[in-house]
């Protein structure tokens, strides 16, 4: 697998491999390319049934975020031949994975009655050190966090029986070589290891009602739609994929990260009663200019056309939406709950940031613990994949305006502006 040596920042013209190149062009030409874009709900719902030789998905609340991606995707995203196929064969391995869920619950019903536990929650702003944090506090050997094999499959394969997982993990092996074939430059931007702790945005994909097609195509009429949308049913949906999981392996505590969280506090604390929410800080004028470099690089694998000027328009009004939704959530809910930890001070003393969110969690920090959090603290230095490079003018964005937006945010976590060459 290529790795760059830094991400590149002509975000227009995105990196193809020569076999990638010439499939598009081809395929471009063809004469029924027209009809073959276009992506099908009924055929996709067909082939994920043919799969997994299941019929039932018992509830089909999903139905109608899945057609209005769908059509945004369709109308709005220009994807590429292989951009079209990915896209695909994504949305059917999730159609997959929700029919292997119902017949498993119905031959299993006990995993509904499954306890959660204490749960950490990491949720920020995405650049603000929550992966990081998240890999640490996973590091315990008492916490379970969903790993990235699990979040692309997490229910079993037929035949595979409640602990096995072989074939998941080569799944898992396979798109991770595929990321690194695809867009090695990626790597230098965000690490992608198939057994590393992963988002349980994935899981929140299995509504069809995450941020995740957003940050991966252009597709704002789908992402105005969600914003208009209850998310109720896809957090209790998350909170059954988990208990999937638990059944799977078990430990006493979990912990859950992604930066979505901030724009539904409110779901998270009413489906995880037992949740401490670590939140995390940083300059916004860094994070915001870093996560805009992320979603063009990830962009540019499925589309030629990638507009940076309109990656950032979106993600700097949804970063300006997050923060006024979780800080009003906060607000209506009980202090102790919350753990703030700054950018900054994760970076000075990691170890420091630790005692304080397990012993708010309540959730014991021995020796074995932070041995485990030092290992992994020492493996995952930044940049051992490439300097991830990003400016805020290749995205237009104007670095006083950015933090005149955020100021009032700034001022209430007291978060310092950061100074880069």
């Amino acid at each position: 697998m290529r790795q760059a040596a830094e991400s590149a920042t002509d975000y227009r013209r995105p990196y193809r491999p020569r076999a990638v190149a010439l499939f598009n062009a081809l395929t471009w030409r063809t004469a029924g390319w027209a009809s073959m874009r276009r992506l099908d709900v009924q055929a996709m719902v067909d082939n994920a049934k043919r799969r997994t030789g299941l019929t039932r998905f018992g509830d089909e609340s999903f139905l109608p975020a899945l057609q209005a991606l769908v059509a945004s995707i369709n109308e709005e995203a220009e994807l590429t031949p292989v951009g079209v196929l990915l896209q695909r064969r994504q949305i059917e391995a999730v159609l997959a994975n929700r029919l292997r869920a119902r017949d498993l619950l119905e031959h299993q019903p006990e995993i509904g009655e499954i306890a959660i536990g204490k749960v950490v929650v990491i949720t920020g702003l995405a650049r603000t050190g929550t992966t990081m944090l998240h890999r640490l506090v996973a590091s315990h050997p008492e916490i379970r966090a969903l790993k990235a094999w699990e979040a692309i499959n997490p229910v079993p394969f037929a035949r595979e029986g409640r602990r096995g997982f072989d074939r998941r993990l080569r799944h898992a092996r396979m798109a991770q070589r595929a990321i690194g074939y695809l867009a090695p430059a990626f790597y230098a931007v965000h690490p992608v290891e198939h057994d590393a702790a992963e988002e349980e945005v994935f899981l929140l994909e299995a509504s069809f009602m995450s941020q995740m097609p957003a940050a991966m195509m252009h597709v704002p009429s789908y992402a105005r739609w969600l914003e208009q949308q209850d998310h109720a049913a896809s957090y209790a949906y998350l909170r059954t994929l988990l208990q999937i999981l638990e059944w799977q392996r078990r430990r006493p505590y979990w912990v859950l990260k992604t930066p979505e969280h901030m724009e539904h506090l409110h779901l998270l604390l009413e489906t995880f009663p037992e949740a401490t929410v670590v939140q995390t800080h940083r300059d916004p004028l860094v994070a915001v200019t870093s996560f805009c470099s992320m979603v063009a690089h990830g962009r540019g694998v499925f589309s030629d056309r990638v507009d940076p000027a309109a990656v950032a328009e979106h993600w700097v009004a949804k970063a300006r939406r997050m923060i006024a939704r979780s800080l009003a959530a906060r607000d209506a809910s009980e202090p102790g709950r919350f753990v703030d930890v700054s950018y900054a001070d994760l970076l000075r003393d990691p170890m420091a940031e630790l005692i304080r969110i397990y012993a708010r969690s309540g959730i014991p920090f021995g020796d074995a613990a932070r041995a485990e959090a030092e290992r992994t603290a020492a493996r995952n230095v930044q940049d051992r994949f490439g300097r991830h490079v990003y400016r805020a003018a290749d995205f237009g964005l104007d670095c006083a305006g950015i933090h005149r937006t955020f100021g009032d945010y700034q001022a209430r976590f007291g978060i310092a502006r950061e100074v880069r060459s």
